[in-house]
């Protein structure tokens, strides 16, 4: 209980101190090191404890005290969002805010609220989400340090507010612990809300006028999804007499009570919400004006996650019912979808973004269709996905800061320009979508899953939006390691701080995939058989493992021997044919009429095709109508 205390208490202790280090240097940088350490020590000693003991625990069977405590601090939240509502005169923020704060309030305040056997649960699940929360958030934290420095030289138009930003990261990693390790709706419900209210913080660092726009539409999405995990609180509490998520999985299972489904498919929309699933996907979208730590903290460690986590833990009550059919037809559709708008952007970032909106809809869609395979898939893609993303993110922030561009397009040769970055880049790449690394691995059970329910329709999805997902990321990869002859050389500007979360983030990309069946065996396998109470069998068999390792081997082979064969080769150059004479420097030539031409490659976008201005409103209108008529008849049905 000290650990998960520490991990809870700690990153808000951490934030007070940082947003009152006003100046930057060494003391606030080494402070924030030490603290990024203790955290990740915790959470190490904390997964070591668990798989140790091998038992799922519980803390806090009564707790009026901080039941109160935790009450005061929603009201404070409202407070908060009452004030930047009536700043900005976003008055719809304010009524979203008040309709889901005050009948709580009333609830706990009236003595109609139920006390639940525990409010603070550990198991194999949590550990996992911990391990991602604490390894990989605070490594971006570190990144931070670095990353800001360069962000205020080269955006002078900005405030330098760093005191306030780094304190809002911790934050973050504090309300998420909380989250993970609720177990009580109402206390999962407070750490899910300051989890809205510090990306939109974030988000709205700059104060530009673009900032705080897509600032105020990502709280008034996820507000909205606060609202249905309210609503889903007080069903729970008056009619099920239910306090946490494990009352419910107990009624909908061992009871088989129908009326259970009508707070799932609430909680299934908060959470829908939460992981920017459409038609939802705009306030992911639009924290792409944020810095970068923002922007991978939103992405991969934290934010996204909390809706995906949700899902998992919902996964038993899901299966072949229409709250499950709504979960996994939104997650299945917006996979697909998010795959194909990734295609048409150069943006680095953007890519990005629709990538994790992309894969998310994936775990998404493997959490409702309710079969421990699927939950197995989607326990992995949430891992691989938080490590190989972040390090994506984070190598984009250092390439825009040392070239001025994070497009695609400008990426070429970068192989040449910026070896290390393009190295990094390659890796997360690689994590993202090659074999053996563990997102490939973990969409084959997802499709195997997927065959075993009999959904048609998801088969479709996960095989044309895995199609699209190789396309994009053959091209960003193809970019990188083109090599022009006269290609100079760039400085490396990236600072120590960034470098360190970059490196450690590239050697856990490859680590978790030499660990994938230890992972698989040890963390993932025993919470399955706890949540879904079945006797499983090797997911992963022995001749699975034998082929993941020799292609690992040959990953780390063909470059070695790349290497040597172009060391031999070394003062050999051979110029590029262009359909003309080449002028030397492999980028002019003559053409057969003697008239000099620029040599000129770049990807296909096909924005005449699959860009937002084409695809992306018909899919917000197909996902919203379907969303609406999902949730009325799982609402319906149930009652």
């Amino acid at each position: 209980m000290t650990i998960v205390a520490f991990l809870i208490l700690f990153p808000f202790f951490a934030a007070v101190v940082l947003s009152q280090m006003k100046k930057p240097g060494k003391a606030r940088d080494i402070f924030l090191y030490c603290c990024s350490a203790l955290i990740i020590a915790a959470v190490i000693a904390l997964t070591a404890d668990t798989l140790t003991a091998g038992i799922s625990r519980s803390y806090l069977i009564e707790t009026r005290i901080w039941d109160r405590i935790i009450l005061a601090g929603e009201f404070a939240l409202m407070v908060l969002v009452f004030y930047y509502g009536f700043k900005f005169r976003k008055y719809y923020v304010v009524l979203l805010s008040a309709a889901q704060t005050v009948p709580i309030g009333w609830m706990e305040l009236s003595g109609r609220s139920v006390e639940g056997e525990v409010h603070i649960t550990v198991d194999n699940l949590t550990v996992i989400m911990c391990l991602v929360v604490g390894v990989v958030g605070s490594l971006i934290c570190i990144y931070a340090v670095g990353y800001l420095k360069d962000y205020h030289r080269h955006h002078t138009e900005y405030r330098d507010r760093s005191p306030f930003f780094l304190s809002m990261l911790f934050v973050f990693l504090g309300a998420m612990f909380g989250l993970v390790f609720s177990a009580s709706l109402t206390w999962m419900y407070f750490f899910w809300e300051i989890t809205s209210i510090c990306s939109f913080l974030l988000i709205g660092y700059n104060q530009s006028k673009i900032a705080v726009r897509n600032s105020f539409r990502a709280l008034w999405m996820n507000l909205l999804g606060g609202l249905g995990f309210a609503l889903a609180i007080l069903y729970s509490s008056l009619v099920l007499h239910a306090a946490d998520i494990q009352d419910l999985v107990f009624l909908g299972t061992a009871a088989g009570s129908r009326a259970v489904l009508t707070p799932v498919a609430l909680l299934a929309f908060a959470a829908l919400t939460k992981s920017a699933q459409m038609p939802f996907c705009g306030w992911l979208l639009g924290a792409m004006v944020a810095p970068t730590p923002t922007s991978a903290l939103l992405h991969s460690a934290t934010m996204v996650k909390a809706g995906v986590y949700l899902l998992i833990r919902l996964s038993p009550l899901l299966r072949a019912n229409v709250a499950g059919v709504m979960v996994t037809t939104i997650g299945g559709f917006t996979f697909f979808a998010a795959s194909l708008l990734a295609i048409s952007q150069s943006d680095g970032k953007k890519v990005l973004a629709y990538s994790t909106v992309s894969n998310l809809g994936l775990i998404t869609a493997c959490a409702g269709v309710g079969m421990y395979e699927a939950v197995w898939a989607a326990i992995l893609l949430l891992m691989f996905h938080a490590v190989s993303k972040s390090l994506m993110f984070l190598s984009v922030g250092a390439v825009e800061n040392s070239t001025g561009s994070r497009n695609i397009e400008d990426m070429h040769g970068l192989i040449v320009r910026l070896p290390k970055l393009a190295f990094v880049m390659t890796v997360g790449i690689f994590g993202m979508f090659l074999a053996p690394f563990g997102m490939l691995i973990a969409k084959w059970a997802a499709l195997k899953a997927f065959v075993d329910s009999r959904s048609v329709l998801l088969i479709l999805f996960l095989i044309f939006g895995s199609a699209a997902t190789l396309f994009y990321w053959g091209k960003w990869l193809g970019k990188l390691v083109p090599v022009i002859r006269q290609s100079e050389r760039l400085p490396d500007t990236v600072h120590k701080d960034e470098w360190t979360a970059m490196w450690i983030l590239t050697a856990l990309v490859v680590l978790i995939c030499v660990l994938f069946p230890l992972i698989s065996t040890r963390l993932v396998q025993p919470e399955l058989i706890q949540m879904f109470h079945i006797r499983l069998s090797a997911i992963i068999g022995t001749e699975d493992v034998r082929v993941m390792i020799m292609m690992l081997c040959m990953i780390i082979v063909l470059p070695a021997v790349m290497w040597v064969l172009t060391s031999i080769n070394r003062k050999k150059v051979v110029p590029s044919y262009m359909a003309g004479v080449n002028e030397g420097d492999d980028r002019h030539f003559s053409d057969s009429l003697g008239q000099p031409r620029q040599m000129y490659l770049a990807n296909w976008y096909m924005e005449d095709r699959l860009g937002e201005n084409k695809i992306l409103k018909p899919s917000l209108g197909i996902s919203t109508a379907g969303l609406v008529i999902l949730m009325i008849v799982a609402i319906g049905g149930a009652l």
